[in-house]
């Protein structure tokens, strides 16, 4: 496969940047942007191999920052149902074609655009009581959804936000969880043969950016509109959805 243009190495570089600044601090909405705009230069089942290998040297830097934070009762409760949907995802992705895997890719997108819009107003007035099934659904589909388009964020944010944690134990619950979920995908990834070592091999030395981004991230988060800034992200969300379906 010869992709390796200078659009490939410009594109693969800001990923890297956008997951960094994601996992830093600007949230998963930002990091999500990554994936589709991969997807527009390259076929998806290739994306979201090179996307896992930026997340992982990203989640490494992000555990870091928030080290030892975390809610470690929750995040095994987790781990169980995320194996088990990662599974599925996996099977999935190697079941169906290239363009059902691209509507799949949109569909996500759009859903987590649609739950980020209305997550205010969903967990508004919410009493939560919590039940033995909670755990193993919330990763279920976090390990799914994670698997076909590198999209686990909204199951388990919920269900963390269900618990009341602090928000420095929440970022890191939510840190650790996915660092774990990422390197359990690479296995699965691996049988698949979904990796592109080609232009894995090409782009490597632009991995830096991911902890770069991470520092960016964490800086920056500070200093931004929130609200204006959730606005233009979901905005790009939509686009990159639109973008890929139609190319």
């Amino acid at each position: 496969m010869s992709n390796l243009t200078p659009l490939y190495y410009i594109v693969f570089g800001l990923a890297a940047l956008i997951i960094g600044m994601g996992k830093g601090g600007l949230g998963v909405a930002f990091a999500a942007l990554a994936t589709p705009l991969l997807a527009m230069i390259l076929p998806v089942e290739t994306v979201l191999a090179l996307v896992l290998v930026i997340q992982m040297v990203a989640d490494v830097f992000a555990v870091g920052v928030h080290w030892r934070r975390w809610d470690s009762k929750l995040v095994a409760l987790l781990i169980p149902g995320a194996l088990a949907g990662v599974a599925v995802g996996t099977l999935f992705i190697t079941s169906v074609s290239p363009q059902a895997l691209r509507t799949t890719l949109a569909v996500v997108i759009l859903l987590f655009t649609g739950y980020k819009l209305f997550e205010r107003s969903f967990l508004r007035g919410v009493v939560y009581r919590p039940r033995p099934w909670h755990s193993p659904l919330a990763g279920g589909i976090s390990g799914f959804t994670s698997a076909v388009a590198n999209n686990g964020g909204p199951p388990v944010t919920i269900y963390l936000l269900m618990h009341n944690l602090q928000p420095r134990a929440f970022i890191a619950t939510t840190a650790i969880f996915f660092l774990i979920l990422n390197y359990i995908k690479l296995p699965f990834y691996l049988y698949a043969g979904l990796f592109d070592w080609t232009l894995l091999r090409g782009a490597i030395w632009l991995l830096p950016l991911a902890p770069i981004g991470v520092w960016i991230g964490k800086s920056f988060v500070l200093r931004v509109n929130k609200e204006l800034y959730d606005r233009v992200i979901l905005l790009f969300l939509v686009l990159s959805a639109l973008l890929v379906l139609l190319t």
